[in-house]
């Protein structure tokens, strides 16, 4: 069996990593930050704009558990190119400074059989590396094509449901050509994102956008949105990943605000849901009245 299930609630190694704002600003422009106007969002995308405090994007928090360019998570073998990202969430416990260390440890929490195909779940959990201080908590669901029927339990059900109107807001972002090379250099060098002979492997006709790159692009959309732009109001998001984008289309973020949180879903440019079931939390102390 390629899949390794006694890693089941073991938790991994630590693994550190380091960031200035040079690691910050540069996921900012990666997942699509001072398009079209550069003199938008400064306070993401410089470090000496007079007058602007460098603040960092919440998705960033995402990165941490990443070290050497890809997540440490060790879980067994199979073929890479029919592995798919299903889904991601995390907690803020506090915003993510422009220059710090983490450390981090991650477990796989459950493996689930889908018949075709293997669900592996993983939680990390980053605290800052000189004061132990949670900094953040993500989830990460992966999809993994041919390694089902295993006798697994079956994955959770979720209740997620789209609100019966339409949406509050609706934010188009339009990404490059290059988006996705521009978002690797932030640490996920995964080739289904730049080699076209990888993704033909995975059947894509090209390489793809990352979904954690459209993910960003979608927690920009929030933050502007729903927390006026403050991310000490962002607590925390989910989201399913549930069909491609292709480099160079127009992402379209559909929101619904509720009570203390907000719905969402993101279409790619053929009016796809890209990413659906999303969740916005908003931090207790500044949800607004």
């Amino acid at each position: 069996m390629p899949l390794d299930l006694n890693v089941i609630g073991v938790e991994g190694p630590a693994v550190e990593r380091s960031w200035t704002s040079a690691d910050t600003i540069l996921y900012a422009l990666g997942v699509g930050a001072g398009q079209p106007d550069p003199t938008e969002e400064l306070a993401f995308t410089t470090e000496n704009t007079a007058g602007v405090d460098t603040l960092v994007l919440p998705t960033f928090a995402n990165m941490l558990p990443m070290v050497a360019g890809a997540p440490q998570l060790r879980f067994g073998t199979f073929d890479v190119s029919q592995l798919l990202h299903g889904e991601q969430a995390f907690e803020l416990h506090r915003p993510i400074p422009a220059q710090g260390a983490a450390r981090t440890t991650t477990t796989v929490t459950g493996m689930y059989d889908k018949g075709s195909a293997a669900l592996v779940v993983a939680e990390s959990r980053s605290v800052d590396a000189a004061t132990g201080e949670p900094l953040a908590t993500s989830r990460m669901s992966l999809f993994i094509r041919g390694e089902g029927g295993f006798g697994g339990e079956p994955a959770p059900a979720d209740d997620w449901e789209q609100p019966d109107r339409e949406p509050d807001d609706t934010v188009v972002y339009q990404t490059r050509p290059e988006q996705a090379l521009l978002y690797r250099l932030s640490g996920d060098r995964n080739p289904l994102h730049s080699d076209p002979r990888f993704a033909a492997r995975g059947g894509f006709p090209r390489p793809i956008l990352h979904g954690m790159c459209t993910y960003g692009f979608t927690g920009r959309a929030l933050l502007h949105s729903v927390c006026g732009s403050d991310p000490s109001r962002f607590a925390g998001m989910s989201a399913r990943f549930s069909r491609p984008v292709m480099p160079g289309e127009q992402l379209t973020v559909q929101i619904w605000r509720e009570d203390g949180h907000a719905r969402f879903r993101t279409l790619n440019g053929q009016g796809e849901v890209a990413i659906d079931r999303g969740r916005l939390a908003l931090s207790p102390d500044t949800r607004e009245g």
